[in-house]
C-alpha cells in the first residue's frame, strides 16, 4: 500500500510545478511576444549567463513578475529596461551601452590584445644578438679551420 501511494505522489507531483509562461496571462500576443523578448534580452543579475526567460533563480523569477506587472501598467520596452538597469544596474544588458562607466568592458580585451602586441614585439627586438666583426686573431683561425677542412 505505501508503494502505491508514493508511486502516486510521484506521478501526480508534475501537475503541480507551475509554468512560468502559463503564469503571465496577456490580452494580445503582441504584449506576449514583447514580454518574451525582454525576458530573453534582460540577463539574470544572480545567473552567470542566463536570461530571464531560461533562469529559474527568485530574483530572475521576481524580475519577470515586475516585467509583468510594468507591462500591464502600459509602460514601454524603454520604460522596462530603463526601471532593471536602474535597479540591478548594467549588468542585465546582454549587450551594455556603450559610455563612460563600460569604456572598459567595449575596449579593454582590443587594449589588452594590442598591448600583448607591443610587449612581444619589444621582447623579440630586445633579444637580436649583437654582430660584432671578427678580430684578427679570429680571422687567422678561420683561414686555418678553412685549409684543413679544404684539404
Amino acid at each position: 500500500m505505501k508503494h502505491i501511494i508514493w508511486v502516486l505522489a510521484l506521478v501526480c507531483l508534475p501537475a503541480l510545478a507551475v509554468v512560468e509562461g502559463h503564469k503571465y496571462q496577456f490580452d494580445n500576443q503582441r504584449d506576449q511576444e514583447r514580454f518574451t523578448h525582454l525576458a530573453e534580452e534582460l540577463r539574470c543579475p544572480k545567473c552567470q549567463n542566463q536570461n530571464l526567460a531560461d533562469s529559474n533563480a527568485p530574483v530572475a523569477s521576481d524580475m519577470r513578475a515586475k516585467m509583468y506587472d510594468l507591462m500591464v501598467d502600459g509602460k514601454s520596452d524603454q520604460e522596462i529596461v530603463d526601471y532593471m538597469v536602474d535597479r540591478y544596474g548594467d549588468f542585465v544588458h546582454y549587450i551594455p551601452p556603450m559610455r563612460s562607466q563600460t569604456f572598459l568592458l567595449w575596449f579593454g580585451p582590443l587594449i589588452v590584445f594590442v598591448l600583448g602586441l607591443l610587449v612581444l614585439m619589444w621582447l623579440k627586438r630586445s633579444q637580436k644578438p649583437v654582430v660584432q666583426p671578427l678580430s684578427a686573431a679570429e680571422k687567422a683561425k678561420l683561414d686555418e679551420l678553412k685549409k684543413k677542412a679544404g684539404s
